[in-house]
């Protein structure tokens, strides 16, 4: 069964729109076959991913890469990436929206795009939901190691803050990073500029606010904690950093610091709230950090 989805419409942060059509098959993702050209090939947070060929300067990031409680390969980004209300917050199970490595987009699709939230009139992204999950194709290759940044799991804070997405009680991997002076929880970010850190300056809701920069085209890209007495990145270190996956880059807004990130207990809670709903149908549901070097 083909369908084609006409009006797909890819808004990056930051930027212009851009149509994008996509021919789908009912068949999974999942389901590679010997012609599969990116069998092997390694998917990481920091890469950057087109969602059509043609326009490859229009690009967002992946944040995390892992899989979720069914077995499923899994890639996080920005829910903001895509505008098409049709199509938003519902699984999409038909391969619609193909994914690509934005600098080897020769090689075909690395995955599909099975949910993102729509922005629902936020010109940065729904408030709270601002994210997209992709299913990767069967044949890559999952790694923990991006550019600059290497994930060690997922972010909990026992005692913290409940996400405001979040089922009760909330699990520790849903609760939030504090942003009071006395807090010195500081976050680590890898784009376009390089790596960049900084002290969450306010907490609003699940999403972060950081002197971390980053720019267009970043968004969905990776964003992890400091784990206090490691290392920062340095020109010592080949400004490299490790530390649990804390969130997504959101946007730039008018503020001080205008640097905004989606946490990922947000991401996170929202995922099992509607797993609970909707057992075995959620693409991302339980989504763990791969441990793949």
């Amino acid at each position: 069964m083909f369908r084609r989805l006409g009006t797909l419409t890819t808004a990056l942060a930051l930027a212009g729109t851009l149509g994008v059509a996509g021919t789908a098959s009912a068949a999974s993702a999942s389901d590679t076959s010997p012609e599969d050209r990116v069998s092997g090939k390694r998917v990481y947070n920091g890469m950057q991913i087109a969602f059509d060929p043609s326009m490859p300067d229009a690009f967002c990031t992946l944040g995390a890469v892992g899989e979720d409680d069914y077995g499923r390969k899994i890639a996080i980004s920005a829910g903001h990436c895509l505008n098409a209300p049709a199509y938003a917050d519902r699984e999409i199970h038909e391969n619609i929206a193909p994914v690509y490595h934005r600098q080897d987009i020769a090689a075909g699709p690395i995955g599909y795009v099975r949910y993102f939230k729509d922005r629902e009139g936020s010109m940065t992204g729904h408030p709270t939901k601002d994210y997209m999950i992709i299913e990767l194709v069967g044949g890559v290759a999952l790694s923990s190691q991006g550019p600059h940044l290497k994930q060690t799991g997922e972010l909990e804070v026992p005692g913290g803050k409940a996400s405001p997405n979040a089922l009760s009680p909330a699990r520790d991997d849903e609760r939030l990073l504090g942003a009071a002076l006395f807090n010195n929880n500081e976050l680590l970010v890898s784009g376009q500029l390089g790596v960049w850190y900084g002290r969450v300056t306010n907490n609003g809701n699940g999403i972060y606010q950081a002197h971390a920069k980053h720019k267009a085209g970043d968004s969905g890209g990776p964003v992890t904690w400091h784990v206090p007495g490691t290392p920062y990145p340095s020109e010592a270190n080949g400004f490299q950093a490790e530390g649990p996956w804390a969130g997504i880059t959101k946007a730039i807004i008018l503020g001080l610091p205008p640097y905004v990130y989606t946490s990922s207990a947000n991401i996170l809670a929202d995922l099992r709230a509607r797993d609970t709903a909707d057992p075995a149908d959620v693409y991302g549901a339980g989504f763990e950090v791969t441990r793949n070097p």
